[in-house]
């Protein structure tokens, strides 16, 4: 099997690196825009890659000719879509209108990752069938990604997942568990949101969902996060919990209160019972990510 893997120097994209990049079976091609941030460069190749250019991602697809495709790549940050809304409609949009087209020409199998920010909040935890209502920018680019993908004549995947976190090298933006630490160890006062619930999803285990869904060529829409379900302050309570950090220099604030550009969604979450049932997908607690990545740490 071909594998391209689209934005590898992320957190996803490495995990997926570390996944396949040694399975005797695969042929694994990781793309990103400049230079290969992963040290390890064993059992795979690496090309740079602007999927926001439709003529180099020919130009890949034709050379490599993959059998699947993970599209990791997009601009996530929720508020700077707001703020960029042409830059953010060109990687989370038009990148995967290109993809389409190349996928289409080479029978490739692509496998798309979308949000729970798909959904407006007011009926979560969702099913992969209940209907998206994005609240932002960021939200809406993604849901006409999976539009376009839905239209198409290709073999397609989406898999939404939610809040990801994990240790990985040179990342060009921390996650919510790694910041929390950070801000807890030091002692730092942190004022968190108590009226935004989430599944926060460890990165390995959204890896081996995607792998799984490749492997067992599946289409449709899969929903692949954490077990858990949490208020982001209580998210960050169960870190100062696990690392016995001091939870007194955690205040609670409202979601109105942080005057965000892009407006969130108030409460997603996924029932994970299609991806268990159809992938074998096994996500594990969040008191045991917290204990693969603090294992990562310490041996980093």
């Amino acid at each position: 099997m071909r594998v391209l893997i689209t934005g590898s120097n992320g957190l996803l994209g490495q995990k997926l690196i570390k996944l396949l990049g040694n399975k005797p079976d695969i042929e694994l091609l990781a793309t990103s825009k400049g230079l290969n941030r992963v040290s390890n460069i064993e059992g795979y190749q690496y090309q740079s890659l602007d999927i926001a250019n439709q003529e180099e991602i020919n130009t890949v697809f034709d050379a490599f000719t993959p059998n699947t495709v993970i599209n990791t790549a997009a601009l996530t940050n929720v508020d700077a879509c707001e703020d960029n809304k042409d830059l953010c409609w060109d990687l989370n949009v038009n990148a995967v209108k290109y993809m389409i087209a190349a996928s289409e020409k080479h029978n490739t199998h692509l496998i798309h990752l979308s949000t729970d920010f798909v959904f407006d909040g007011e009926e979560g935890p969702y099913m992969e069938t209940d209907e998206p209502n994005p609240l932002s920018y960021y939200g809406k680019s993604k849901y006409e990604a999976e539009k376009l993908l839905q239209a198409s004549n290709i073999k397609w995947a989406i898999a939404r997942t939610i809040i990801v976190y994990g240790v990985a090298e040179n990342m060009s933006r921390s996650n919510i568990v790694l910041w929390a630490k950070e801000a807890l160890e030091k002692g730092n006062p942190l004022t968190i949101v108590d009226d935004q619930f989430r599944s926060p999803t460890l990165a390995e285990d959204l890896a081996m969902g995607c792998w799984l869904i490749a492997e067992k060529q599946a289409q449709g829409i899969y929903h692949l996060s954490g077990k858990d379900t949490f208020s982001i302050i209580d998210l960050v309570y169960a870190v100062a919990d696990f690392y016995g950090y001091d939870k007194s220099i955690i205040t609670k604030i409202s979601s109105a209160s942080l005057n965000q550009t892009a407006k969130r969604p108030s409460k997603t979450g996924f029932i994970l019972d299609k991806a268990i049932n159809d992938l074998e997908y096994l996500p594990c607690s969040f008191e045991e990510g917290l204990a693969i990545i603090t294992e990562q740490m310490n041996y980093s």
